[in-house]
């Protein structure tokens, strides 16, 4: 009984120690004078959303002194992998494949066992596919840590979490959209202190039989 007790804590101690000594490799390759440390939640967050925010953020977009040819983006650090927002049926129908390199070995993996397997790899792709197809694609991805809890090693950095920008109109879904426009033309009726009419349903009717 203790002999398993004993191996179970090793075993726990050891993975917290690889896990740690993975999200630090790399680090030693970044100049990481004059960066900002952002962290993502990205818990009930939309995959998309979240990773175009987080290529934004990589690439530098944000500040003024941006330029295609030079990597000036922060690290970004993503918390809460497994609680990532899937909309629509992209847990069943959304496929990941590669092929091995030998005859009729195509792979393929569903985003819902890709997510049970390993979380942090569905920020990741989602990321890197919005990435240019560059030299300065692999120093950007080594900027980026993922985890799938919200735990992590970088408590002694001076982080700054990163909120997210409100959804605008264009992004919604046609029948959000409509009732959100409907919803600022009430507030804006009230705040002038008018009163919609409401429509006389016999009135219409009698229009119409006349």
């Amino acid at each position: 009984m203790l002999n398993s007790f004993v191996s179970t804590a090793l075993f726990c101690c050891y993975s917290m120690w690889w896990l740690g000594r993975k999200a630090l490799t790399g680090l030693r390759r970044i100049d990481l004078e004059g960066l900002c440390w952002r962290v993502f939640d990205a818990k009930g967050q939309v995959l998309g959303r979240l990773a175009s925010q987080i290529s934004t953020m990589l690439q530098g977009k944000d500040k003024p002194t941006y330029t295609p040819n030079r990597d000036d983006g922060d690290m970004c650090i993503v918390l809460n992998a497994k609680d990532i927002g899937i909309t629509g049926r992209k847990l069943t129908d959304k496929f990941y494949r590669w092929h091995t390199g030998y005859v009729g070995n195509l792979k393929e993996r569903s985003l819902k066992d890709q997510m049970e397997k390993d979380p942090t790899e569905v920020i990741r792709k989602a990321v890197m596919r919005m990435l240019s197809r560059n030299k300065l694609r692999d120093d950007r991805d080594r900027k980026l840590r993922i985890f799938a809890g919200d735990e992590h090693p970088f408590g002694d950095r001076p982080l700054e979490p990163y909120i997210m920008p409100p959804r605008q109109v264009q992004e919604m879904r046609p029948r959000a959209r409509r009732a959100m426009i409907r919803a600022q033309k009430k507030a804006e009726a009230q705040q002038l202190g008018v009163t919609a009419p409401k429509k006389n349903k016999k009135e219409g009717e009698l229009e119409l039989s006349a």
